[in-house]
């Protein structure tokens, strides 16, 4: 009976975490080349590489990012803790 509590317990602490982890405000960001927008490796977008950090977005097969912006502040996080904007037309 006792192990099941600290069971549950732990659950409970591992929940907290990942809502914890997922309530940033900040976008998922990814390394890309300005203008064929290849998803890059994180180093080239160190200084004197040839990327720039891509806000929010997915990765298609072909390795291109598409769906966000290289402006971070034209992207809001989504998901949880997120926030979502919509609209309905009338």
């Amino acid at each position: 009976m006792r192990s099941g509590g600290v069971a549950l317990g732990g659950m409970g602490l591992l929940a907290a975490a990942l809502v914890a982890c997922g309530s940033s405000n900040e976008p998922d960001k990814r390394c890309a080349d300005r203008v064929t927008l290849e998803k890059l490796n994180t180093k080239e977008c160190k200084s004197g590489g040839r990327g720039s950090y891509y806000y929010g977005g997915s990765v298609a097969s072909n390795n291109r990012i598409s769906g966000g912006s290289f402006d971070k502040s034209a992207v809001t996080r989504g998901g949880i803790g997120g926030s979502h904007k919509s609209s309905s037309g009338g």
